[in-house]
């Protein structure tokens, strides 16, 4: 960072793409939390209890651990790497993807748990009394499981994306701080506060405290 004076367009490089990039993950985690609560709420199997205990694991785990190891899993020296780059033409290490990808694996267990309280709050009363007029399954949730958890479920997509527009560690190390391409909001604050300039670090800290305010502020008041 070495601009002094304020420039709009480098400002909302960074706000924009973090942006852009907690939406994406919000939709793909939310989908993936939504999924798995689902799932984990309706049988009880062997290892289920150990399933549990590693869709949480990001939460307790520094990003930075979670971020080498999505390294190592999905650069090029990895198979599946290989196969996301002959699939796509490129790695989506140090691309906004991989900040995507950083994002979804740290805000999943937020998001999984949240929706998993929502969906053990309905009644199974009225799912069974739906299964019991010949309703299927996926009825069961589309109709009666789902509209009922809504709530829960509309505060785990919120939760979700300010745990994404959050996300530093893991992002910095999967999709690394590319002006314009990876650098996301609080890779921007980082760099301005390590080049010395606070002017900029604290122009993005007001900008990523008035999003997060008013992300929460609705999860507060669908919650209350």
């Amino acid at each position: 960072m070495t601009v002094s004076a304020f420039d709009a367009n480098v400002f909302l490089e960074p706000v924009l793409l973090s942006l852009r990039v907690s939406l994406v993950a919000s939709v793909l985690v939310f989908a993936l939390g939504v999924l798995a609560a689902w799932r984990m709420t309706r049988k009880t199997f062997r290892g289920r209890t150990l399933l549990d205990t590693l869709f949480m694991l990001p939460l307790v785990l520094p990003p930075t651990v979670i971020g080498f190891i999505l390294l190592v899993g999905v650069g090029r020296k990895s198979q599946f790497g290989l196969l996301i780059e002959a699939w796509f033409g490129q790695t989506i290490v140090f691309t906004w993807w991989g900040a995507v990808l950083a994002a979804v694996v740290m805000a999943f267990p937020l998001v999984y748990q949240t929706a998993k309280v929502g969906f053990i709050s309905v009644d199974k009363q009225v799912a069974d009394a739906a299964r019991s007029d010949g309703a299927a399954e996926g009825q069961v949730f589309l109709y009666i499981t789902l509209p009922l958890a809504a709530r829960s479920l509309f505060t785990a997509f919120l939760l979700g994306f300010a745990r994404a527009l959050g996300e530093f560690g893991a992002t910095l190390m999967v999709a690394g701080n590319i002006p314009g391409r990876t650098q996301t909001v609080p890779t921007a604050i980082y760099i301005a506060v390590e080049s010395g300039n606070l002017a900029w670090a604290w122009y993005w800290t007001g900008a990523i405290i008035l999003i997060s305010f008013l992300v929460l502020t609705v999860v507060n008041r669908k919650v209350a």
